[in-house]
């Protein structure tokens, strides 16, 4: 078998690595890759936006599966043109990736579908943008409509600061195109969880949630980030829930977009957040695998991962996959001094070559120089995930592994899951 995977970030070492895992023998390439992916995959200097090439290399290399990493080339429409071609490819349509391109689309499906969602505004001028902030209670949250690499959603604590971040966007561009129209909805009080659910746009199956850790700094403080780390599974992610949230999101949302002439086939990713009274909303949707979640999330997997995507892709269902049973896995983000406003990069990288037992490291922004010293080239540099019996081991395992890996500049979270660590301490 010959997959392409596309992307060059932690998600994709990821990706790289569960195919490998799954299926020893096949022939696997990343475009671009990176140098975690090189030593599991052959990676091509393609940029992931890059579609003519990218159909092009689907073409050269005879590549029975594509899997599309990033949110851009789903919405440039990517799965679209390899499909047009005759080539099977995991990931929506441009037309259902809207659902994370346009978070003013995602609102409409939502309200159409009765999915439980804050309230909201939307606004392409800044004047009723304005008049709609005076009416609401605090705090309330301004999002960036389009995609704004996971950082065009902002939580204000007071109507002037969301007029301030409003006029930022509409006023002065400062988010780009992505700002040109804006969200602007209450703020849902809770816990916030992952679910990713694979689907051909009737049918979904769901993996283990996760949690992700947007804030730079411990205890969720500091500036809003890609995701410093993520834990799997979640505790508050009971049974229930998850069929609560099967019933009253995933299953409503695919029956819209179906209705729309958009089915939505691929990753459907449902951040919620879960009310105190553990009722389900949906925060945001997002068209494909999460990063960081796809790190703690595909370490649990046992098995069917590929046949499941390969089998959505060709259009003939949905799959099961198998989880591991009594593990739990952590994920910590390592991070270059300045991100998430002014990554520095350059500084030298140092894994040991002796990691504890149960770690795994996915590269995220590194790249090696002509000597063929690592170093870092992004804003999150990597991922030490670690797969133990038990929560608090993988966490403590992820953390220690965070430690030992240097580079100058080095920013990490020390508390990925600690709310979790809070949650099983109280119940234990």
């Amino acid at each position: 078998m010959r997959i392409l995977i596309v992307g060059g970030g932690g998600r994709e070492h990821a990706l790289c690595w569960a195919v490998r895992r799954e299926i020893p023998d096949a022939s696997l390439y990343c475009a671009p890759g990176n140098p975690g992916t090189a030593a599991i995959a052959e990676n091509l200097a393609i940029a992931a936006d890059d579609l003519d090439r990218l159909t092009d290399a689907a073409d050269m290399y005879g590549i029975d599966l594509t899997i599309i990493g990033p949110e851009v080339p789903l919405a440039m429409g990517l799965a679209d043109r390899l499909r047009a071609e005759g080539r099977a490819a995991f990931g929506p349509s441009a037309a259902a990736a809207q659902l994370e391109a346009s978070k003013a689309f995602s609102k409409d499906v939502m309200r159409a579908a009765g999915v439980p969602t804050a309230a909201s505004g939307t606004f392409t001028e800044l004047a009723p943008a304005l008049s709609f902030i005076d009416a609401q209670d605090e705090p309330l949250v301004v999002k960036a409509s389009g995609l704004a690499a996971g950082k065009g959603a902002v939580v204000c604590a007071s109507r002037n600061e969301a007029r301030a971040v409003a006029r930022a966007m509409l006023e002065r561009g400062e988010f780009g195109a992505a700002g040109q129209e804006i969200v602007i909805e209450a703020f849902l009080q809770g816990e916030e969880v992952s679910v990713f659910a694979l689907t051909d746009g009737q049918d979904a199956w769901l993996l283990p949630a996760s949690q992700d850790h947007k804030r730079l700094g411990e205890h969720d403080t500091g500036p809003n980030t890609g995701g410093m780390g993520a834990y799997a599974p979640v505790a508050l992610a009971t049974e229930a829930l998850l069929e609560r949230t099967m019933r009253r999101v995933i299953a409503p949302t695919l029956e819209e977009m179906w209705r729309r002439g958009s089915p939505f086939s691929g990753l459907l990713y449902a951040g919620l957040m879960v009310s105190p009274d553990g009722q389900p909303s949906v925060v945001e949707f997002n068209c494909r695998f999460g990063d960081p979640e796809t790190q703690a999330v595909l370490p649990l997997l046992e098995g069917g991962l590929v046949d499941s995507l390969e089998a959505i892709a060709l259009g003939r269902g949905v799959r099961p996959v198998r989880v591991r049973e009594h593990v739990a896995a952590v994920t910590t983000v390592l991070a270059a001094r300045g991100y998430p406003d002014a990554p520095e990069k350059g500084a030298a990288i140092t894994i040991p070559p002796a990691l504890p037992d149960g770690v795994t490291v996915f590269h995220a922004g590194t790249r090696r120089d002509e000597a063929g010293v690592l170093r870092v080239n992004g804003g999150r540099v990597l991922n030490a995930t670690a797969v133990a019996g038990s929560f608090d081991a993988a966490r403590a395992l992820s953390c220690q592994a965070a430690g030992m890996i240097e580079f100058d500049g080095k920013v990490f979270r020390g508390d990925i899951g600690w709310r979790e660590s809070g949650r099983r301490n109280a119940e234990g």
